[in-house]
Formats: C-alpha cells, sequence, structure tokens
C-alpha cells in the first residue's frame, strides 16, 4: 500500500507553554493526531489501551494529557523543567503518527468517560460565570456570556463595559482562562467572538492616530 502524501510529510510541532499555568503546554501538530474529542487522561492508568497517552506518560513528569484534533497539551509536575520534556514529547508524538495506529482508543475512553461532553462543560462553565466570573467582573459594567461549546472549545462573547475595552483581553486571559482552567480542566481551547470595534463605552480608548 502506497503511502499518502500528507502521512510522508514531515511532521512539524509547535509547543505553547500556557501563559496562565506554567506547568501546561499545548503542542499543535501540522497533521492530525486524532479526529474528534477532546480526550483527556489524568493518569498513566486512565490511559492504559490508548497508544499516545501511554506514550506520553511513560515520560518521568507527565501529569496529565489531552488530545484533540491536532492539538496535544500536557501537564507536567511541578518540579520538572520544560527545556527537556518538551523535545522528549515531541519525539512521542512523531513516533505514534509514524505507526499509523490509531492515538486513542475511543471504545476504552468512552469507557473511562473520559470523553469531553460539550453539554456537561457547558453546564460546569455556565456555573462558573454565574457564580464567580460575571459577579466580578460586573462591578466594571461587564459580562461574560457563553455562546456555545463545540468539541470541548468554548466560544464567549464579551458584552457592555468589557466590548471594546482595552484590558478586556487581560480579563479573558488572566482572569477567565484562569479559573476555567482550574475548575474545568478537559475544556480544549476559548474563543473571543466579541466584536470589540462595535464596544461603545470601552475604559480604554486608544489615542486619536495611534
Amino acid at each position: 500500500m502506497s503511502e499518502s502524501p500528507a502521512a510522508s510529510q514531515p511532521v512539524a510541532i509547535r509547543a505553547e507553554p500556557a501563559l496562565s499555568d506554567p506547568d501546561s503546554c499545548r503542542f499543535t501538530v501540522s497533521r492530525e493526531v486524532h479526529p474528534g474529542g477532546p480526550w483527556h487522561y489524568a493518569s498513566a492508568a486512565e490511559a492504559a489501551g490508548s497508544p499516545l497517552p501511554e506514550r506520553l506518560f511513560a515520560l518521568e513528569g507527565v501529569r496529565r494529557v489531552l488530545v484533540s484534533g491536532t492539538v496535544v497539551t500536557v501537564g507536567k509536575g511541578a518540579g520538572v523543567e520544560w527545556s527537556s520534556l518538551k523535545r522528549a514529547i515531541g519525539s512521542a508524538i512523531r513516533a505514534q503518527l509514524a505507526t499509523g495506529i490509531p492515538a486513542v482508543l475511543e471504545s476504552r475512553a468512552s469507557e473511562t468517560g473520559k470523553a469531553a461532553d460539550d453539554d456537561a462543560i457547558r453546564a460546569r462553565v455556565q456555573q462558573l460565570l454565574d457564580g464567580e466570573v460575571n459577579r466580578s467582573i460586573a462591578a466594571h459594567g461587564g459580562r461574560i456570556v457563553l455562546v456555545r461549546v463545540q468539541q470541548g472549545v468554548l466560544y464567549i462573547r464579551m458584552e457592555g463595559g468589557c466590548q471594546g475595552c482595552a484590558s478586556s483581553q487581560f480579563t479573558l486571559r488572566q482572569g477567565f482562562e484562569v479559573m476555567v482552567r482550574r475548575a474545568v480542566p478537559v475544556v480544549a481551547g476559548i474563543v473571543d467572538t466579541t466584536d470589540h470595534q462595535a464596544g461603545r463605552n470601552p475604559f480604554y480608548r486608544a489615542a486619536s492616530g495611534s
């Protein structure tokens, strides 16, 4: 059987340590690692039977793994340095892709309940918004609305004082995202759908001509 053109291409991987969590790193791969998901594993025992998570948990210091489409997110122990671990993780991902074997055994993941359920994620994030996040930013006339959840990714909209505010991305990334990562770690990403150009009352306006 001839190898497909995509499979014969070199695998490029971009590693991006999370600003909100120094022990988490996102590996974006130039080829699909596994369709669907996200599939989340919090231990080597949970990863048993799924080839790529098994490979990653075999590396010293790996504490959690999330696989979704072209992205693999890895959490490490506090005393482990990314300088050595990132290269080993990249090698493990490339080695797994080279086998042609699915990275995740979905039947096993479903049995252990580790496939993130969008409805369950939505409920937990909405509870976080209602109970903590929006109560805090309401003092500044803003709020965050959860538009939808799709394959573990949150699509949100910022309203009121947050729409068009220059500090909105700080609120989103250093505030809301940090809280979500701690409360709902299976979330695969957060997308801001806000039309910030349409904001009527931003707290900070760029100087004219800047």
